[in-house]
């Protein structure tokens, strides 16, 4: 396992985090703490999280119960000095299954707050925005092509500043974004300067072979400014592992329990994770290995995120995540990048 700072915090994490949003629907808790120990025989000390997961499916009766499960993990080992713990504020609702918070002061307080209780500690490594509060591009869009932020939306610097202070009090050692644009990351950065107020740490956003998006602007301030990339769906909800070529959907898989995720359901996504499939195998490689070797190995990325529903596809993902990809597959990758450039942003 390989160890990287996280921005400028003096916080080191695995290179490798294991993600947690299936805990508590698609994962038992005794599940859950068994991933977490298979984790940390591993190497890996980084666990991310989110006051709205689960999310496979997300309802009003399963909210938080990720974070219930990481705590009684963490009280029954004493295991809180394990880990880099990482959670996240919902941020604005994502539609009435998935209730959101204001990002102000009174919103922030609160949902953290919420989070320190279920996760039985009384302060989190990296505290994250999971949106932002203002529109911003989801899922497929391209670009912001007209202004449309809610008449109350909360400024970054307000939310900066409750940040800043809870670094002050000791209830977040660092803080990062999530979903986040170029414009944003720098606007916290600017503000950060100009106000003294705390530094964002990290970009949690999509990236993998289907959604290489990352790299047109924000991995340019990841590189300058030490604000890395938390990389999340690097197997872009399982499609590059090869599973579901040819319209098979595996009972049990995330296409079957979680039919309100349609990101990668676009036409140019079967044929391109057909090549990346063949290109695998031309190299004697597992489409596993390819998807999560190419992330892991960006210059860009602090830390590569990985969820399992199982403790065998959590062994096999870590050993694939570690994979060092040879110069000639990352050359043959760029070829099937012109050819199909990021078809799933």
């Amino acid at each position: 396992m390989e160890y990287r700072p996280l921005g400028r915090t003096g916080i080191t994490v695995s290179s490798v985090c294991l993600g947690t949003m299936t805990w508590g629907s698609q994962n038992s808790e005794a599940e859950a703490h068994a991933q977490i120990d298979l984790a940390l025989a591993r190497g890996i000390n980084f666990l991310d999280a989110a006051e709205g997961y689960p999310v496979t499916p997300s309802t009003p009766e399963n909210r938080g119960r990720t974070e219930e499960y990481i705590g009684r993990w963490i009280m029954q080992n004493r295991g809180r000095d394990r880990i880099v713990l990482a959670t996240k504020a919902a941020g604005p609702a994502r539609g009435p299954s998935m209730p959101g918070n204001r990002l102000d002061r009174p919103g922030i307080e609160a949902a953290l707050d919420n989070s320190l209780r279920r996760l039985a500690t009384d302060c989190i490594d990296l505290y994250q925005l999971h949106w932002p509060a203002r529109k911003v591009p989801v899922f497929g869009e391209r670009g912001l092509h007209q202004m449309a932020d809610p008449a109350d939306v909360v400024p970054i610097a307000e939310t900066l500043g409750a940040l800043s202070d809870l670094v002050q009090l000791g209830k977040i050692r660092a803080f990062g974004v999530s979903n986040e644009t170029a414009w944003g990351v720098s606007e916290f950065l600017r503000l950060s300067r100009d106000e003294g107020l705390a530094r964002v740490a990290s970009i949690q956003n999509a990236y993998s072979l289907l959604n290489r998006t990352f790299e047109i602007g924000l991995s340019e301030f990841a590189l300058r400014e030490d604000v890395g990339l938390l990389a999340y769906s690097p197997l872009a909800a399982g499609h590059l592992t090869g599973k579901y070529l040819g319209g098979v959907i595996p009972p049990g898989s995330r296409l079957e329990v979680a039919k309100q995720f349609v990101r990668y359901d676009v036409p140019q996504q079967p044929d391109a994770t057909a090549r990346y499939a063949a290109l695998a195998r031309a190299f004697g490689l597992d489409p596993l290995e390819l998807a999560l070797g190419f992330v892991h190995g960006r210059s860009f990325v602090t830390s590569s995120i990985i969820g399992a529903t199982s403790v065998e596809q959590l062994e096999a993902d870590i050993a694939a995540s570690l994979v060092k990809l040879p110069q000639d597959v990352l050359d043959a990758i760029e070829v099937i990048q012109r050819l199909y450039p990021d078809p799933c942003p």
